[in-house]
């Protein structure tokens, strides 16, 4: 029961990893409040867990995360455990990126998580903790991932530098970054067809070292971990959850 007594709020909390974080913390004590864009499975979400309060909100509005932010500041008061979860993928190459797609990619995956995190902060304090949802697309060079790998390397380096601001409020800030993970979001990458999904999904189980996909729930420990105070000596952290992709690929 690592989060008895501690109000959480998990954006992008209604599938894949943001869910499975979301029972997790719950399933500990945690006061679970979680955002999505969907209505439809963010009640489902909210239905299976006990406790839960969701909220139809999309992180690349600042606005509608602040109003977030005030309506568990007028139930709650404060927030102690923020999980920024939203994100979108998206490949295509150098010569196919349109300025669509880039502001549309980066509006969610980078501005969108640095204003949540900004507008998060007012209402939590020492002892606090914030975890982000980076990727490995940051740290390797895949062809067609430049538009996400550059919003996702941005984040990183963001929470780093606002980990080295924070540090002395007593507010932790840790990344992690998952690899090859079955999730909704791998089967809504825009500019792919079905068949080039299943054909990098094929090429990416071949290349981990573990030769498997990985799952929400692997991703959720890793949070929940950076989360507790199990990690309370750690910050600025970026723990890689992908089979051993980036070490040993």
């Amino acid at each position: 029961m690592r989060f008895q007594n501690k109000i959480v709020l998990v954006l992008g909390g209604n599938s894949g990893m943001g869910l499975a974080a979301a029972r997790m913390f719950a399933a500990e004590g945690g006061t679970v409040h979680l955002t999505g864009r969907d209505r439809a499975t963010i009640d489902a979400a909210v239905a299976s867990i006990p406790g839960a309060t969701g909220y139809q909100s999309d992180i690349a509005d600042p606005a509608a995360t602040e109003a977030v932010v005030a309506a568990i500041e007028a139930r709650d008061g404060r927030i102690d455990v923020l999980y920024i979860n939203a994100g979108v993928g998206g490949f295509a190459p150098l010569r196919q990126i349109t300025e669509e797609a880039w502001d549309h990619t980066h509006a969610i995956n980078l501005r969108g998580c640095v204003f949540a995190l900004q507008k998060a902060l007012r209402i939590m304090g020492r002892g606090g903790s914030v975890v982000v949802t980076g990727s490995i697309g940051a740290h390797g060079a895949l062809e067609g991932n430049g538009t996400y790998a550059a919003a996702k390397a941005g984040l990183y380096m963001a929470m780093k530098v606002f980990a080295k601001e924070l540090v002395g409020e007593g507010i932790r800030v840790n990344v992690v970054s998952p690899g090859p993970i079955e999730t909704p979001l791998l089967y809504r990458n825009p500019g792919m067809t079905e068949d080039q999904v299943a054909g990098l999904r094929e090429m990416m189980v071949a290349n981990i070292p573990m030769h498997r996909m990985g799952e929400a729930d692997d991703v959720a420990k890793a949070v929940l971990f950076l989360a507790s105070d199990d990690a309370s000596f750690i910050t600025a952290a970026n723990l890689f959850v992908d089979g051993g992709l980036i070490e040993l690929g």
